[in-house]
């Protein structure tokens, strides 16, 4: 049974600092793509942040250069480094991996910022 059990959410006062992680089990992590999705209320999942297997990157232009992924393959985790946070990067973060023809989702974490 695949699981993907996100942590480090929390409460954070603007311009700090948070990191994620998502440990996979149950599943090859190395040629999985992995993302980072979140989810305000009354918004709709957005794409935060990717990395390939090959360890390509691409960012949601509104986090760019403040949030950074990263991937262990060997420790089957993937990290998303939350820096100058702001107010609207509240929401719950989700844990998304991708392998060909299959989508796992883990259950979320909640992020807060204040003001």
């Amino acid at each position: 049974q695949v699981q993907l059990v996100e942590s480090g959410g929390g409460l954070v006062q603007t311009g700090g600092s948070l990191r994620l992680s998502c440990a996979a089990s149950g599943i090859s992590f190395r040629f999985s793509a992995a993302g980072w999705y979140r989810q305000a209320p009354g918004d709709q999942r957005e794409l935060v942040a990717r990395i390939v297997s090959g360890g390509s990157t691409n960012y949601a232009g509104s986090v760019k250069g403040r949030f950074t992924i990263s991937r262990d393959n060997a420790g089957n985790t993937v990290y998303l480094q939350m820096n100058s946070l702001k107010p609207e990067d509240t929401a719950v973060y989700y844990c998304r991996l991708d392998r060909p023809g299959q989508v796992y989702w883990g259950q979320g974490t909640q992020v807060t910022v204040s003001s």
